[in-house]
């Protein structure tokens, strides 16, 4: 420590450069070790929301511990520090352990085990150097502001989140990612000695820890910091929700909603306040916009819907996190500080990914935040005139007050007399919003006139029907994996997950009933399949479905043959069983092996099955380890020597025919493919649909072929590199990039 000392003039750009670098590898490390732990524990979205509050509650207590460094003295704190980064370092090069969860294991319990055990250290040690360093910049730059390293910090965080998807997955396997995520610990570790060899040596400041003497924030001040970021985080995990739920399930989407909220900390804290001010300013405007239309759901303009929702949650957190800036204490409370904003932070995440599944059967959580966004948000009007308006006479607010909430609710009257469209507003909804934006433009300086318009906004353009529906009984499931909606009318019952039908049963009759529809239509390759079954396999076929759905295929099955089904969500099993009858009718005593499938499959005995169909999509959004190589390595085994393999590559955004191409070539299989397109609109539910029929043995292909010449070759791309366990990515595949 004696020896080893930057020079002061360039203390200020170290000091930059250690933080940026070690929030990039903090968030760099949280989609990196997901993606590992996909073959281990599977791809159920529980595993990623219990991941999520892992690394929320690791940088919760990496806060509490630069916090707790504070009261040493600045060379303790610095041989301490560094004692911890030399101790995480035994975890290098970072990798999980090799603990295996079995295929039944609860991701709330396996995750934070597997996670805390594999990067607990490293992930705490690094969380903490963004309060830290800042604390230790100030000490060694009186004068400067060092919150405006956190505006840095966060900007790394924006990299590093971003730069995973976009350049390292794409460009690495998973090895390779080890190494340089390990040797970047390595520098981040001697960017922090140099750092702390900025810190004073000698004298009363060196020798005697920090002691804090501007005024202590009282437990008011406190709440109020945990309340403005809890909103934020909460919304920022809400709009994942309603977007992958509601709106778009558009794969790489749920990277946009967090990089968003990181990259309003580095607006919110910058030394320039010019664009935070204008953004909190119409960020109200924003909420009462676009909040009604966004809950209403927005299905006839998916992708404008999308745009809204992140717009709302960028703005809301520019908004509150300015906030949080202009209550900042002085640098001497700064650790406490960012302390109260983790705890805020992880109380978000709690509710939105642990408590909104089990409290809710719809993503209210997200209203609910919007709501609490525009009663925090800083009130100021946009016209000098509406200010004066709200200011002063107090019996002249309560008057206006009250015109406020009356008019409201003849507005959202009106809405709910003249409905039009769900999820694509019609003329009298138009002429209502506009006429509620009026109102709210006239309400921003007043915090209670604002929230009774918000309130309003959102009940009329989407709560008031949400609501709706969750009186009807059984209407809507919510589990962890996502949320189902049972509807329809006398002649036709349907499932949507999301915006995504995952199965259609026509009403009436015993035989409309069992009428196959949807993706699974005998004309689709899955019905083409299951109808040739018995000819290639006898009477006793053994039959596995990975994906159960309203369970329509359950009615190609014939007396004799052994089937079983692979579901992962046992809210799906008990819709199928009371809400449709293709078990009841075709299949009563059908076995649902519950779980991951691939982690199932991996415990069957080998050649178990004679025909085998994967079907485990969750809306368009694709489980990885279902399609690597050692994947179908697994299919091939479970199967027999003449077994066959039906994968339904169906998918709005991405082309995945080169990936089941690339494994197949792999892997030896023999490849056709199918695609479906129903002879006329709507005939008998059915929908267009592309299936991939794989089998070691050419004769099975051969023979569906000759049952029907649409079977076509499944082409290699040129330059496409197979899916493995190790590496994967998804930018090549995107529809429409190319």
């Amino acid at each position: 420590m004696t020896t080893l000392r930057a020079p002061m003039r360039l203390a200020r750009p170290l000091f930059v450069l250690t933080i940026l670098a070690s929030s990039f590898l903090l968030f760099l490390v949280q989609p990196m070790v997901a993606r590992m732990a996909l073959p281990r524990l599977g791809g159920a979205p529980a595993v990623w929301n219990s991941a999520m509050l892992v690394y929320q509650a690791l940088l919760l207590a990496g806060y509490g511990y630069a916090h707790w460094l504070g009261r040493m003295n600045p060379r303790a704190q610095a041989m301490t520090h560094l004692g911890v980064l030399l101790v995480a370092g035994l975890w290098l090069p970072i990798g999980l352990t090799a603990l295996q969860p079995s295929p039944t294991a609860q991701p709330a319990i396996w995750v934070p085990w597997l996670l805390g055990l594999s990067i607990g250290p490293l992930f705490f040690a690094i969380s903490a150097q963004a309060p830290l360093l800042q604390r230790w910049f100030s000490l060694t730059r009186h004068g400067d502001n060092p919150y405006a390293l956190y505006a840095a910090s966060n900007f790394g965080s924006f990299a590093g989140l971003l730069a995973y998807p976009l350049f390292v997955e794409p460009g690495l396997a998973l090895y390779g990612q080890r190494v340089v995520w390990s040797s970047g610990y390595i520098l981040v570790g001697l960017l922090v000695a140099l750092c702390a060899a900025t810190l004073p040596r000698g004298g009363p400041v060196a020798d005697a820890a920090p002691r804090a003497t501007s005024p202590a924030p009282g437990r008011r001040r406190v709440a109020h910091w945990i309340l403005l970021a809890f909103v934020p985080s909460g919304l920022m995990l809400a709009t994942s929700t309603l977007i992958t739920t509601d709106i778009v399930a558009m794969p790489l989407l749920w990277v946009l909603p967090l990089g968003l909220y990181l990259l309003s900390f580095t607006i919110a804290f910058a030394s320039d306040r010019t664009t935070a001010d204008i953004q909190t300013r119409i960020a109200p405007i924003a909420m009462l916009l676009f909040g009604g239309l966004l809950v209403g759901g927005m299905a006839g303009m998916p992708m404008l819907g999308a745009i809204m929702a992140l717009a709302v949650l960028f703005l809301v957190s520019v908004a509150l996190h300015t906030a949080l800036y202009r209550l900042r204490p002085e640098p001497d409370r700064l650790t406490g500080f960012y302390l109260a904003m983790s705890v805020g932070g992880a109380l978000g995440g709690v509710f939105s990914a642990l408590l909104a599944p089990l409290l809710f059967d719809w993503t209210y959580e997200y209203p609910i935040l919007i709501l609490a966004a525009a009663v925090l948000t800083p009130q100021r009007a946009l016209l000098g005139v509406v200010a004066r308006l709200w200011d002063g006479n107090a019996q002249r607010q309560r008057i206006l007050l009250y015109v406020v909430a009356i008019a409201v609710v003849g507005l959202v009257a009106l809405v709910l007399t003249y409905p039009g469209p769900i999820g694509r507003p019609g003329p009298t909804q138009h002429i209502t919003l506009m006429v509620m934006v009026a109102l709210g433009l006239l309400t921003i300086e007043s915090r209670r006139a604002f929230a009774i318009a918000m309130f309003g906004s959102l009940i009329a353009f989407g709560g008031y029907h949400a609501v709706m529906i969750s009186l009807e009984p059984d209407a809507r499931t919510r589990s962890y994996f996502g949320i189902y909606t049972v509807r329809g009318n006398p002649r036709e019952r349907e499932l949507a997950h999301g915006t995504t039908v995952h199965g259609l049963q026509l009403l009436g009759t015993p035989a409309r009933e069992r009428t196959a529809t949807t993706y699974y239509v005998p004309g689709a390759g899955i019905g083409q399949a299951l109808q040739a079954v018995p000819a290639l396999y006898g009477p006793a076929a053994r039959v596995g479905i990975v994906g159960l759905g309203a369970g329509t295929v359950a009615c190609y099955a014939k007396p004799g043959q052994d089937w079983r089904f692979y579901e992962i969500d046992p809210a799906i099993v008990r819709i199928a069983r009371t809400r449709f009858s293709f078990l009841s009718r075709c299949l009563p005593d059908a076995p649902v092996v519950l779980g991951d499938a691939r982690l199932n499959l991996a415990h069957a005995a080998s050649g178990s099955l004679d025909f085998l169909a994967l079907d485990a999509f969750s809306s368009d959004s694709v489980p990885m380890h279902l399609m690597t190589r050692e994947a179908f390595a697994s299919y091939a085994r479970v199967l027999t020597p003449r077994g066959l393999l039906l994968v339904h590559i169906s998918n709005r955004f991405l082309d995945l025919e080169p990936v089941v191409a690339g494994a197949a070539e792999v892997g030896g299989w023999h490849a056709v493919q199918l695609f479906y397109r129903p002879p006329q609109a709507n005939a008998a539910g059915a929908t267009k649909s592309q299936w991939v029929a794989l089998s070691h043995d050419s004769k099975i292909i051969a023979a569906l072929q000759r049952g029907n010449a649409a079977w076509g070759a499944v082409p290699v791309r040129a330059g496409f590199t197979p899916w493995t366990d190790d590496y994967s990515t998804i930018l090549p595949l995107l529809k429409g990039v190319r």
